[in-house]
């Protein structure tokens, strides 16, 4: 069988890595610091292993979590001097490469695809799944990462000892690696943040915030209105992701308080409708969140716009008439 775990513990390896990058990155005047934060990130994908399987106690991976606010909150990680392509390169590169630059991000969604409509369904010879029950989707995601990274690395060539793109790298298989560390660093602390607002959520929800803000809604909702029941849903996912900057994280809170007692169970919503056009409609809140940094901070940061909120003052006046329409949606074909 193939576990997940598996693939968590290669993101650790690679986070490790980074950190040990950094620490020999002289340039890098928050080095230390930085060095920290990647490394703690990345032991804590293994030390997670033990936590799940109660070899391990808890609270360490809790003060680990703590330790990475204090960080980020003091202004880790931080950058080293940049050493990749210039414009002039890259437009060389494309011109070179043309469409085929495309094959290795394409190589991940028709991977993971495979193995969540196909493989998922696959036994071994005694019975036993080939992918750890109810992982398809994350292993497929991580098997067609490391595909798209090996296609990536056949096609590009790069050459062991040996000039860079150009005089601003070193052409080499640690290139990924090396391109990889830069990512990150232009990201910062961001790079982690949908990993805790999800946990967030599940944080809100197991300490009855749900069930809190459903009791709030029954006063807010006139007795046999469904368009309120529905708008008030709705609204409240895309609120709620605006806060926490995760619909995922929203889902359980207002699922839990709007969705499943009034919507289906009260007024007989079909299920899938209902939370499906649910999450659309906190995708809506995510167009409008800077919680959402690696949707509108990251590329803002990637792309080096000047207004690090371009992204979201562009995607405003298509989220409010998108979630008007969702709320639409959900009331015309859920019901």
């Amino acid at each position: 069988m193939i576990k997940v775990e598996w693939f968590y513990w290669l993101c650790g390896v690679f986070f490790v890595l980074i950190a040990l990058q950094v620490l020999n990155d002289r340039t890098n005047p928050k080095r230390i610091g930085s060095a920290a934060f990647w490394g703690i990130l990345g032991l804590s994908f293994g030390y997670g292993t033990f936590v799940v399987n109660k070899q391990a106690p808890a609270w360490l991976l809790g003060i680990a979590v703590i330790g990475l606010a204090v960080l980020a909150g003091s202004g880790f990680p931080g950058k080293g001097e940049e050493r990749t392509t210039t414009p002039a390169e890259r437009v060389h590169l494309a011109d070179r490469f043309g469409n085929k630059l495309f094959l290795p991000a394409l190589v991940i969604p028709v991977v993971a695809a495979i193995f969540g409509a196909w493989l998922a369904k696959v036994k071994l010879g005694d019975g036993t799944p080939l992918l750890q029950t109810g992982s398809a989707t994350i292993i497929g995601l991580g098997v067609a990462s490391i595909l798209a990274l090996i296609v990536g690395m056949v096609l590009l060539r790069p050459q062991t000892g040996a000039v860079g793109w150009g005089k601003n790298a070193t052409q080499s298989p640690g290139v990924p690696l090396h391109e990889g560390r830069r990512l990150l660093e232009h990201i910062g602390w961001a790079a982690i943040l949908p990993q805790m607002l999800a946990t967030l959520g599940l944080l809100f929800n197991a300490s009855g915030v749900g069930k809190a803000v459903g009791r709030v809604t029954d006063h807010l909702i006139p007795k046999g209105s469904l368009i309120a029941a529905v708008a008030l849903y709705c609204i409240g996912m895309a609120v709620f992701t605006i806060i926490m900057g995760n619909a995922f994280a929203a889902f359980p809170v207002m699922t839990a308080a709007v969705g499943w007692p009034l919507l289906v169970q009260q007024f007989g919503g079909t299920p899938a409708v209902v939370f499906a056009v649910g999450m659309l409609a906190g995708f809506c809140g995510t167009l409008c969140t800077p919680m959402a940094a690696n949707f509108n901070l990251v590329p803002a940061a990637l792309l080096e716009m000047k207004d690090q909120y371009g992204p979201i003052k562009a995607q405003v006046p298509t989220a409010v008439p998108l979630l008007a329409c969702n709320i639409l949606i959900m009331y015309v074909f859920a019901f």
